[in-house]
């Protein structure tokens, strides 16, 4: 069985990261969404948040599973038995950090391939951060990322800025 790994902070889940989810359960058995709980980076949205988010979204994928992860990558993988992890690239500038990523992730897991994917073009200029600063700014979103991440997003905003008013 050819299962994959598709990493990610996802913070939120945009119609990016699905078009790259869609396009690979065709050329793997079991795509396991692992959602990485990276602290370091301060997410928006909490772990199960992101979890739950992206599972809404993937619902309708039969052979897709979504865990949340806070170990190394390459463990990971092989906890989860994956032979392949996916990376998405949306830009030539995102090879540098992620062709180091692969090559430490083969040196850890030598029999794990990496494999990169773009998005389709209509989404190649989507990122998760751009996503909630045009959403904080109260811009439209609507192309980017789905109705449900929209509406959390608002109340989440909404509950930044009451804290904010209240101080």
């Amino acid at each position: 069985m050819k299962i994959a790994i598709y990493p990610g902070t996802f913070d939120p889940f945009t119609k990016g990261h699905e078009d790259i989810v869609r396009r690979s359960i065709k050329l793997f058995d079991k795509v396991i969404v692992g959602i990485a709980i990276s602290e370091n980076k301060k997410p928006f949205f909490n772990l199960l948040e992101r979890i739950e988010l992206t599972k809404e979204i993937l619902l309708s994928y039969n052979n897709v599973e979504i865990c949340g992860f806070d170990i190394l990558l390459s463990e990971f993988a092989k906890k989860s038995n994956a032979n392949v992890i996916i990376r998405g690239l949306r830009a030539i500038s995102d090879f540098e950090y992620e062709g180091k990523m692969a090559g430490m992730n083969r040196y850890m897991m030598p029999d794990i391939e990496t494999i990169f994917m773009t998005p389709s073009d209509k989404y190649q200029f989507i990122s998760s951060s751009m996503v909630r600063e045009i959403s904080r700014l109260g811009g439209n979103v609507d192309n980017f990322v789905h109705k449900n991440v929209i509406h959390k997003m608002k109340i989440k905003f909404s509950q930044i800025n009451k804290k904010l008013l209240d101080k």
